[in-house]
């Protein structure tokens, strides 16, 4: 099998390279060759020496996805995008890069397709961000997505295009609607929802960290250990359980910001705690307030994909794969 990342060099994409290194069988068969893609040349894991090639390369640009699927991956993760802070700021490089980029990759799919026999699979990056208030007190399988911010309304547009080309037959299509990803590892980055994992990061680190929404804010998460999971299960999965609403929501825990930083204080004190400054910041509240909370995501969960169940466990394991264990 070929399989191929698009934005390997991205947090979630590197963590899917390195535990495919670490696993071999993570995905349920042999992988013979790998193609990593990001805008700066991914990294390339020791393990992964000999069958992996590392691509700097823009999806956005005219003609760069044709290169890409000219190589004829199986299964191709695109999950190559900007953040929804930035795509809110700067519009029309929000909608090249999240959408033009995608349906690029989509029509070249389709085009090569036409040559000769092409069906690979695709996972596709989405986000919670497709669902706009109001909403009802649990979010579930049948609402209907509205969104309420640029990034949301591209991720949208971007699956209903992989529902029809897998309706269509040009490739096998899934969806992952994931939760915001906490605990973030790294340096704080354009994302609205980055201070979610700032003010547990930083604390854990010894470093101060901003709250800009009161502790009454409820959100959707999950670990970046989880969102992995989520894109190795829907690359060895029977695709033909999912049926023809290709886009799901995963699996998640619902809580208050709160919640988080009482987790906080349980693991690692009241010091860590203390490092927490509050700094409201109307802009972020905006978004965040159209934001969902809450979501029955049963079929997601009927059809094997797992998350947390605590924000202790959430902290602990970011504590176990990016802390070594200490604190």
């Amino acid at each position: 099998m070929h399989v191929m990342v698009i934005g390997a060099a991205g947090m979630v994409g590197r963590k899917l390279v390195e535990k495919i290194a670490a696993q071999p069988g993570a995905l349920g068969y042999d992988v013979e060759a790998l193609t990593l893609v990001d805008v700066i040349a991914p990294p390339v894991p020791a393990q992964l020496a000999s069958i992996a090639s590392a691509l700097a390369l823009d999806l956005s640009e005219p003609g760069a996805a044709g290169k890409l699927v000219a190589r004829r991956p199986d299964v191709v993760f695109h999950l190559a995008a900007i953040v929804s802070g930035e795509a809110e700021a700067d519009f029309d490089l929000g909608y090249r890069v999240n959408l033009d980029g995608t349906r690029w990759l989509f029509e070249a799919i389709r085009q090569e397709g036409m040559t000769a026999p092409y069906k690979p699979r695709v996972i596709f990056a989405s986000s919670i961000a497709v669902f706009g208030e109001p909403f009802p007190e649990k979010i579930g399988d049948e609402f209907f997505t509205t969104p309420l911010t640029s990034y949301g309304t591209q991720k949208a547009i971007s699956e209903l295009l992989l529902a029809d080309y897998t309706r269509k037959g040009f490739f096998d299509g899934v969806g992952i609607r994931l939760p915001t990803i906490c605990i973030r590892p790294g340096r704080p980055n354009k994302a609205a929802s980055g201070f979610f994992s700032n003010i547990l990061r930083e604390p854990l680190a010894g470093q101060e960290a901003v709250l800009p929404v009161d502790e009454s804010v409820r959100h959707w998460f999950a670990s970046p250990r989880s969102a992995v999971g989520f894109f190795l299960h829907a690359a060895r999965m029977d695709t033909a359980r999912i049926g023809p609403r290709r886009n799901l929501t995963m699996p998640g825990l619902s809580a208050l910001v709160g919640e988080e930083i009482a987790a906080l204080g349980r693991i690692a004190g009241q010091k860590a705690v203390a490092l927490i400054r509050r700094e409201p910041d109307p802009v972020i509240r905006r978004i965040v307030a159209g934001w969902a909370t809450d979501f029955d995501a049963r079929r997601a969960g009927e059809l094997g994909f797992k998350a947390e169940s605590t924000f202790d466990e959430i902290i602990r394991i970011h504590i176990e794969d990016e802390l070594k264990g200490n604190i």
